[in-house]
């Protein structure tokens, strides 16, 4: 079920294999009315999967179902039905075979000519924020509907000629299956005539070659210093995304290189210049001289496409500071530098002996941690705001990775039944039950508890009066929620009608006025978010919006796990619990886990979540305010220089390495073109 979607899914997909079964049996009979029902429950089944993009479509085809076959079984059973009902000796009879035929002979070069106009009309890049038009020439895209599930319009088109049939059948009116074989020839061959004329050389992209030379002319002109490399999958986005507000402020010439075309509709709004490169041979056939440092935000194999190039420098910056193994992986060694937030992250290599040295680690802080408010000391409502961000069930079956596993529903419903009300928002990771079946049925199992609590509360009259008192404000934040939501939108261009990815690519420039307004706008869009709702409301929050820093800055407190979530949690310095779920024990937790020295440690059972509510609703029972300050320094480094000026100099530091590097391998080259090589002699013959 966690697969396939829904169960709505699931039902439509037994209705359209049943529905074949039923549509062979009425030919056969032959009962005409119980075969148009059978037919018009696939034709709806069918239709409603493709408009979900079901995974089940996909699995229709493994096993010898696809969407044409399912189709033309439907039109042979038309046929069969036809001669059942004795008109196999009419001249309708033959008109239908003939036309359904034709119908289906079309498929062949419709399917060609959009497979082709997809391959000719695909960018070997893909770009954002770069004025491409000024050395491509990439023509307008074909109206979207003409390419957007085209198998799908086109085999639709039979709909005409079989209800046609079915009513001539009925009605003893050949002119109805004359209309409707005719009206679905008519407008099969309109739609591939609607394609030809985008077959021209003029509305297709230049060759892989042109475009090339057009970006590394590109690279000349504006010689980028500083870039940003990311290869991931498009639920990873997040991991670059959280760097593209520092990428804008560093200094230098920044830019961001991307790997996966499905990453870049997934990045968040930026005016930093971005390429997204898919091939390896074209990545490392561009001309990438004139940058110094490269910065990495995750450990995948396609990083040693970059690592190759030696004239510049390659750092690794992580997408988050924690304890887990991935913060201290060996492959770490093959970059110049590990740049870490605090001094944490340097004794955390030390200790793991990975190869890292010392000298190769620089401490920058985590410029990503400003939006993050500080703590007053006291909740910001009558009704103290609790976070739980459990993080995912990783690759493996470590009882440690996550809490959700075995103590996700014990905090939660500690929480909802805590003796002093409190509000829960639970937000957890974006991968949480991608892997594990067992992670995804507690995170629907823990959402459902927060949802139902959610009800209850609402219909409680102990929260009648707020809720009376608040619903003209949170109806006014809906409405500006409504306003701000259409206008990011048009920001966006998801307004827009048409365009594929290299129209996109052609129309994509820079605009710090589009993107200043934008993240203005997110910020009265958080605003809104939580005034849309009365602060005592259990929320349940899955997708990328609101922030996970602005569930920070809303919460009181927080439960989690061993994760990047703790060491900027503790940015905020608002009392936390950290669940110790491999029951390693109080002491060996925290010594094994730097991020929870200044945690209360839950069990699996969570009975010790009572320590963390007391400190989070009166400030005189927060036995650990101390401690957090000084693991605040130790894990996220020193307020003062702040943290962008850290991460800058650091960028010039290592810039001027590769430049002192490269001008000593120019020197060491000349020298020895200069001097003649050792037991060489190259006196003429015959001096």
């Amino acid at each position: 079920m966690a697969r396939v979607g829904s169960g709505s899914e699931l039902a439509a997909a037994l209705l359209l294999m049943l529905g074949f079964p039923c549509v062979m049996l009425a030919a056969i009979i032959p009962n005409l009315w119980f075969f148009g029902a059978a037919v018009a429950v696939t034709y709806l089944s069918d239709r409603f999967l493709h408009q979900r993009s079901s995974y089940l479509i996909n699995r229709l085809a493994k096993v010898r179902a696809g969407l044409s076959i399912r189709f033309l079984v439907r039109q042979l059973l038309l046929i069969l039905l036809m001669a059942r009902m004795g008109l196999a000796d009419d001249m309708v009879f033959y008109v239908t075979v003939a036309c359904l035929l034709g119908f289906y002979g079309l498929q062949a070069p419709h399917g060609a000519m959009v497979t082709l106009l997809r391959l000719r009309r695909r960018l070997p890049v893909v770009t954002r924020n770069i004025d491409l038009k000024k050395y491509v020439r990439i023509p307008d895209a074909p109206p979207k509907g003409l390419l957007d599930r085209s198998a799908e319009k086109m085999l639709h088109l039979d709909v005409f000629a079989v209800v046609g049939v079915i009513l001539a059948i009925g009605l003893k009116q050949n002119i109805f299956a004359y209309a409707g074989l005719a009206l679905t020839s008519v407008l099969a061959l309109g739609y591939v005539a609607a394609l030809l004329p985008y077959l021209r050389p003029s509305r297709l992209v230049p060759p892989a070659e042109k475009v090339l030379k057009g970006i590394d002319t590109w690279l000349g002109e504006y010689k980028p210093t500083v870039m940003l490399y990311f290869s991931g999958s498009r639920d990873s986005a997040y991991q670059v995304n959280m760097w593209l507000e520092t990428m804008a402020k560093v200094e230098g010439r920044p830019v961001i290189l991307l790997r996966e075309r499905n990453i870049v509709p997934q990045l968040a709004s930026t005016s930093v210049p971005v390429l997204c490169v898919p091939g390896g041979v074209h990545l490392m056939n561009l001309d990438l001289s004139s940058v110094r440092v490269a910065l990495y935000a995750a450990n995948v194999g396609k990083n040693i496409h970059l690592l190759r190039v030696p004239t510049m420098k390659h750092v690794f910056i992580g997408h988050g500071d924690s304890d887990k193994l991935a913060s201290v992986n060996p492959f770490s060694k093959a970059y110049d530098e590990v740049w870490t937030a605090g001094r944490a992250g340097r004794d955390r290599y030390a200790l793991a002996d990975v190869g890292v040295r010392s000298e190769d680690i620089v401490e920058v802080g985590r410029p990503q941690l400003a939006p993050i408010n500080t703590w007053t000391g006291a909740p910001a409502n009558p009704v103290p705001t609790v976070l739980y961000a459990p993080t995912w069930e990783g690759w493996d079956d470590n009882p440690g990775n996550t809490s959700l596993l075995l103590a996700g529903e014990n905090i939660v419903k500690r929480l909802l039944n805590a003796q002093k009300p409190v509000r829960l928002i639970y937000k957890p990771h974006p991968f949480t039950g991608t892997r594990s079946p067992k992670a995804k049925a507690v995170h629907l199992r823990v959402t459902a508890l927060v949802e139902q609590a959610a009800a209850a509360r609402a219909a409680d009259p102990r929260w009648a009066e707020e809720s009376a008192s608040h619903a003209a404000g949170q109806a006014e934040a809906r409405a500006e929620l409504q306003r701000i939501e259409a206008r990011l939108a048009e920001l966006a261009g998801t307004s827009r009608v048409g365009g594929d990815e290299a129209e996109l690519s052609r129309e994509s420039v820079a605009d710090p006025a589009r993107e200043a307004e934008t993240a203005q706008l997110k910020d009265d869009w958080n605003a809104a978010y939580w005034r849309s709702f009365g602060w005592w409301e259990h929320k349940v929050i899955t997708g990328p919006e609101p922030r996970l820093y602005d569930c920070f800055n809303e919460s009181d407190g927080m439960v989690s796990d061993i994760s990047s979530v703790v060491s900027d949690f503790i940015a905020s310095g608002k009392p936390y619990a950290v669940t110790d779920s491999a029951g390693l024990g109080e002491a060996e937790f925290k010594r094994q886990n730097t991020a929870v020295r200044a945690a209360v440690i839950l069990s699996n059972s969570a009975a010790e979540l009572d320590e963390l509510l007391e400190a989070v609703a009166d400030r005189a029972a927060d036995t650990r305010a101390e401690a957090r300050h000084e693991l605040k320094e130790y894990l996220l480094g020193p307020d003062e220089p702040t943290s962008m000026e850290q991460f800058s100099a650091a960028v010039q530091t290592l810039a001027a390495k590769a430049e002192a590097r490269n001008a000593g391998v120019a020197q060491r080259l000349a020298e020895a073109e200069a001097e003649p090589t050792p037991g060489f002699d190259d006196t003429p013959v015959g001096g």
